[in-house]
């Protein structure tokens, strides 16, 4: 047995053991470090080696085996699903130390950790399905641990129908594949590729089944539902690792598909629909674990350009583009879970320090939680893709796969417009995204407290402080690692693109930023001795009150005012809504602002469908009468007809 499987059992054994002792959360932590112990230098080792190892168990009637393995495509996602997955762990047991039974949530967390790592080790596509539906439940457990909350047990409504809905298409795409080629075996189904129109309707299921879980635009509505709602280290894991696997199982299955043309150009488009999409609605977000969750679609966007890109490329023949784009896309995949992260793990230490997840409630919190505020900004620096940090190496490179792709001879004219319009949205992004977290940090850690809970605001503990400080220092490590860490990607690479691509080119291009990056840590090294030294120098003063006698909190800038000149610039659907509310008298009277900030998308399309399907099943509600033998009896009729049917194919079929 190997290691991951090992660690597999890990997970699991001390998850059970953690909610039989649920005063002891420790225990489920230190299962989750023993399984990133194992599972990450296996992963490693498959990486480097380009190998893949598979292990079948026997089993009872439906599956009659479960097979598990990992290759280099599993070993990509494990990685930061076993890291990302620790340091979680760990946060958790001191974010719910004053819950009643910390065990319990830590064992849940564990054993979603599992069924992840299960997602990524499944051969076949029955233990694939088992093992998302059990993710998919495991973590509606933890989005609504505060159930006692109206807000929170809504958006674990939203998650689970949307995750079902997926589900429901996953159901189609493996009874499809396994019909025509009659094995659920991904070896099997990698072997013999469906062509035709039966691709190109298994592409679209695979593209709803797992769009869904990956929160593409515009399937993407239950994303800052739950992330809101969830513990905040719930919310690291999910927008690091949980979402990243709907784009595992999207590669996985267009691996049992010939290559299509139109993969890469909708791939793209999608994309940048997507990072646009969910950097503008980031922009507005007063709650913030929503923006957070709003810019985890943005960079899913990001992640999505390059595998557009990447897949278009190998298929025109050019493959130093498909290489840029490629490893530009999987690094993005391990630096966004890092970064994401830090950042949510941030908003939990806000959270838990100040009892809010309003901005415009804090302030002044860089003075009362200085290690959670520079932590804070460093993942802020990261995410928005500036040097010399992880998120500015993951994606330049995808830049320089859409800038060569533009460049390259004999380009098609619609191909070279749509990469060309990539590098614009990717530029939009990056400031949009710039703005967005100038935006968190000025309203949130700087200026003045805005509430007393701000004022009363205490810094986290190390228990809490630690994995934040661990996934920082990945951060600043990665852009010296990349060129190494894309050079072991080569087998990824390869399996993705159903060609060989040597990953030199990335690693050339990712060598001067290590050079850079060295450079500006120096330069703000010497820039801050020289600091010290001036303000060694200088006195306190009071600060400018702007002309005022006694200046307020509420004069300072909210955050819907910081940004309200450049959402001004954005479409109209994808503005908060403002109402203003005022008395109609002679003399000025009271008056009211009302600003809707929830998603336009289900505002505008969902909500009214959902009403409109509602409406239609209430007709159906005296099916529902509360009586327990009338359910009985529907069962022992759905199965008699279930029978008759079976009965009826196997009559027709042995005329």
């Amino acid at each position: 047995m190997t290691a991951s499987a090992i660690a597999l059992l890990v997970l699991v054994g001390t998850g059970v053991v953690a909610s039989l002792v649920p005063r002891w959360p420790g225990i489920a932590a230190a299962g989750a470090i023993a399984a990133a112990a194992l599972g990450i230098p296996a992963a490693v080792a498959v990486l480097g080696e380009g190998t893949a190892v598979e292990h079948r168990l026997a089993w009872a009637a439906p599956i009659d085996e479960v097979r598990i393995g990992l290759d280099p495509l599993s070993a990509m996602f494990a990685l930061p699903l076993l890291a990302l997955g620790a340091a979680c762990a760990v946060y958790g047991v001191f974010y719910l130390d004053r819950a009643r039974r910390p065990g319990v949530p830590a064992a849940v967390l564990n054993l979603l950790l599992a069924a992840m790592l299960l997602v990524v080790l499944a051969r076949d596509a029955v233990v694939l399905l088992i093992a998302w539906e059990m993710m998919t439940l495991a973590s509606y457990r933890l989005v609504t641990y505060e159930h006692g909350d109206r807000a929170v047990r809504r958006a674990g409504w939203v998650y689970l129908i949307a995750s079902h809905l997926g589900v429901a298409c996953l159901l189609a795409l493996f009874v499809l594949l396994g019909h025509l080629r009659g094995s659920f075996g991904f070896a099997e189904l990698a072997a013999r590729p469906l062509g035709g129109g039966a691709a190109a309707v298994a592409a679209v299921l695979a593209l709803l089944g797992f769009g869904v879980k990956a929160g593409i635009v515009p399937l993407h509505v239950w994303l800052p539902e739950a992330h809101a709602a969830a513990p905040s280290h719930i919310s690291a894991l999910m927008s690091g690792v949980l979402i990243k696997l709907g784009l595992y199982g999207l590669l996985r299955t267009l691996g049992f598909l010939e290559p299509a043309e139109w993969w890469g150009p909708v791939l793209a488009a999608l994309g940048s629909g997507s990072a646009l999409v969910g950097i503008a609605l980031a922009l507005y977000q007063r709650d913030i674990k929503r923006a957070l969750a709003y810019s985890s679609i943005e960079n899913v966007g990001v992640i999505l350009i390059g595998l557009g890109v990447g897949l278009w490329a190998s298929d025109a023949g050019h493959p130093r583009i498909a290489a840029l784009a490629l490893c530009g896309a999987m690094l993005h995949i391990w630096t966004h879970a890092m970064m994401k992260g830090v950042m949510f793990l941030g908003a939990g230490s806000v959270l838990h320090g100040t009892g809010t997840r309003d901005l415009e409630t804090m302030g002044g919190l860089m003075r009362r939680m200085p290690r959670t505020g520079a932590l804070f900004v460093l993942g802020a620096v990261a995410i928005v893709g500036l040097p010399p940090l992880a998120g500015f190496a993951s994606e330049w490179l995808v830049y320089r796969g859409l800038i060569d792709g533009g460049l390259a001879p004999g380009g098609d004219a619609g191909w070279i417009l749509l990469l060309l319009f990539a590098v614009a949205v990717l530029a939009a992004v990056g400031a949009l995204a710039t703005l967005c977290f100038v935006r968190i940090i000025g309203v949130a850690l700087l200026g003045q407290p805005r509430s007393a809970a701000a004022a009363r605001a205490h810094e986290s503990g190390a228990g809490m402080i630690a994995p934040i400080a661990a996934l920082s220092a990945g951060i600043v490590v990665m852009p010296f690692a990349a060129p190494h860490a894309v050079a072991g990607l080569g087998s990824v690479l390869a399996q993705v693109a159903r060609v060989p691509l040597s990953t030199a080119p990335a690693s050339s291009v990712l060598a001067p930023i290590a050079w850079l990056s060295l450079a500006l840590w120096l330069a703000l090294a010497a820039g801050m001795v020289v600091l010290r030294r001036l303000a060694a120098r200088s006195r306190a003063d009071d600060t400018w009150g702007c002309g005022y006698a006694a200046p307020t909190p509420r004069m300072q800038y909210t955050s819907g005012s910081f940004a309200e000149a450049t959402l001004q610039l954005l479409p109209r659907m994808l503005r908060a809504r403002i109402s203003v509310r005022r008395e109609a008298t002679l003399f000025p009277g009271h008056g009211e602002l009302v600003s809707d900030r929830g998603d336009p998308f289900t505002r505008s399309a969902y909500e009214p469908l959902l009403d409109r399907v509602g409406k239609r099943f209430a007709q159906l509600r005296w099916v529902q009468q509360g009586i327990t033998y009338l359910y009985v009896l529907y069962i022992a009729a759905t199965v008699v007809i279930a029978l008759a049917i079976v009965a009826a194919h196997d009559w027709w079929v042995a005329r």
